[in-house]
């Protein structure tokens, strides 16, 4: 089987090669929304572009992993009022995925894992996984970064005086920082004081929505 690990530098031999010998093919998904005005719109896809490639080069030595070109859209409908904002509604974007899935799927992958790198996606993947699952005799997972990540991130007190994971707060600057210092402009906002350091974030035991809270 090939040593490539990016399904867009395979041909389709290596890439029909990969499926047969079961490799476990990781797809990050991303957003293109606004971040502040100190961040880049492209933050959600710059982080879980690298996160996936990273996990995949060190997954590798242990097990076949193929990881799919980086979906840069997300379901950020409630950032459009801002600007900078490229997004797919519910429904697009549910059907969007669930299509280019099916169509690894149809390409003989049947282990599959869809990385999610921005929150408005959290749910929808999740849905998206659930459905194919059903639908074709496949192992499919969906999940967000952070919450892969989460006991690791709370022992690090990545948690500590910020919503978290937030949105283009501490965690996420702190992530930008690290990947791409040339694209966090000055001065950094803040707050005078946070209302909360409560780690549970997106396992909280149930969700509220209020209109106009963007």
């Amino acid at each position: 089987m090939t040593t490539r690990l990016l399904l867009e530098e395979m041909t389709r031999t290596e890439a029909n090669s990969a499926a047969a010998a079961g490799a476990l093919l990781v797809w990050p998904l991303g957003a293109i929304e606004q971040h502040g005005p100190h961040l880049p719109v492209g933050t959600d896809t710059l982080t879980i572009e690298h996160l996936t490639r990273q996990a995949a080069e060190r997954a590798a030595p242990s097990i076949p992993i193929v990881v799919a070109p980086t979906l840069p859209f997300g379901s950020s409908h409630h950032h459009v009022p801002f600007g900078g904002t490229m997004s797919l509604g519910t429904e697009a974007y549910y059907r969007i995925v669930c299509e280019l899935t099916e169509s690894l799927i149809q390409s003989g992958f049947r282990r599959l894992f869809l990385v999610n790198g921005h929150g408005g996606n959290h749910e929808l993947l999740q849905l998206v996984a659930r459905d194919l699952a059903l639908k074709y005799p496949v192992s499919i997972a969906a999940a967000s970064y952070w919450t892969v990540a989460w006991d690791a991130l709370i022992a690090l007190d990545a948690h500590i005086d910020c919503r978290f994971p937030g949105h283009a707060g501490k965690f996420e600057t702190s992530n930008i920082l690290a990947l791409r210092p040339d694209l966090v402009h000055e001065p950094l906002p803040h707050r005078d004081s946070v209302t909360s350091t409560d780690p549970r974030g997106f396992v909280r035991p149930y969700r509220a929505e209020h209109s106009g809270s963007w």
